[in-house]
């Protein structure tokens, strides 16, 4: 029914979660993604820059599995501060362009490694 997949060329997992979880033949499922480099440091001081990372690290993902942002259908935003939502849009835009998948951006109080925003994803091949 559903395979873990971890790729190699993406951070590892902080926690006790697969990266990407691949379910009924054509849904993938992508972990909460915060702006983590290779290492697994938290990079960028704003959520502009943050987003930035993130969405990288997306795409990374995505082409570890053979596919792109064309292929996502939903997003969750998960943001510090609705203050700066129109930054992480900003970035995200870039991204995302006219696929624009659905979405919903929630304001929480606090991320892993305090970090300002986390996106997570689901894609269908």
């Amino acid at each position: 029914m559903k395979e873990t997949i971890t790729p190699s060329v993406a951070p590892a997992p902080i926690g006790p979660y697969s990266p990407i979880v691949h379910a009924h033949g054509a849904l993938y499922f992508i972990s909460g993604q915060i702006a983590l480099d290779e290492d697994g440091n938290l990079v960028g001081s704003t959520t502009a820059e943050q987003t930035e990372q993130i969405c990288r690290n997306i795409g990374v993902l995505l082409n570890a599995i053979g596919l792109d942002f064309e292929h996502v259908v939903k997003t969750t935003v998960y943001l510090r501060s609705m203050d700066d939502f129109s930054a992480m849009n900003a970035i995200y835009a870039k991204y995302f362009g006219a696929s624009k998948p659905a979405r919903t951006t929630v304001e929480v109080s606090r991320l892993p490694k305090d970090a300002l925003v986390e996106i997570d994803v689901i894609a269908v091949r």
